[in-house]
């Protein structure tokens, strides 16, 4: 006798699916590479809010200003190690324009979060809003997978189980932090990704300036 079709269903439903471990650090396929220029990128001309209640277009300073370009991703304003990163480049501003270099912060925050944060450091450049990480994405800005303590507290930091054994509740997702360096080509000079040695990307910037003052 053939079993109902409801039977069949309720049998396949019951099958454990398998398990899939979760990667602790993914790298979009498409990321932004040395020697590539920032006229290719599909965003080219899109224009961004700035903290400061302007709007910028990152294709203006490639086609009409010529001067470099320097953007850094942040994760999140406010936080302390963005707030380390953003006012290390802030300390280091003068450097940046002595190179005839234009400096932007960039992070999925809103206008008034940034516009506050720029604030609150006094800090000399915008920060532009990508919205919805469009940017940060297409340029595939590297996210780190932390573990992070259980929420219980029954587990010390670092979390003694490998990232499979883990809900979703201990995995925290951050955005990368990375930093650009572009020439007045739009020729991409320089992609530095750290998380946690964030004035680490000024020094790295101004090692990638130094190239283009020296063939200017």
């Amino acid at each position: 006798m053939l079993a109902s079709r409801s039977a069949v269903v309720s049998r396949a439903a019951a099958r454990p699916v398998p398990f899939q471990a979760r990667s602790r650090r993914t790298v979009s396929v498409s990321a932004l590479k040395v020697g590539e220029n920032l006229k290719d990128s599909a965003e080219f001309y899109r224009v961004l809010k700035a903290s400061d209640g302007s709007v910028v277009s990152l294709a203006s300073f490639v086609n009409e200003r010529k001067q470099p370009l320097v953007l850094f991703f942040y994760p999140k304003a406010g936080t302390p190690g963005c707030t380390k990163q953003a006012c290390k480049f802030r300390d280091e501003y003068a450097r940046f324009t002595d190179a005839g270099a234009v400096v932007f912060g960039i992070s999925g925050d809103s206008p008034e979060e940034n516009k506050a944060f720029a604030e609150a450091q006094r800090l000399p450049f915008p920060l532009l809003t990508d919205p919805s990480n469009i940017l940060r994405k297409l340029w595939g800005c590297t996210q780190i997978l932390v573990i992070t303590p259980a929420a219980h507290g029954l587990c010390p930091t670092p979390h003694p189980l490998p990232a499979i054994f883990l809900t979703g509740a201990d995995l925290l997702v951050l955005p990368g932090r990375q930093t650009y360096v572009f020439d007045r080509t739009g020729k991409c000079l320089l992609s530095f990704n750290s998380q946690l040695d964030t004035e680490k990307h000024v020094s790295e910037a101004l090692a990638a300036l130094a190239t283009v003052k020296s063939v200017a």
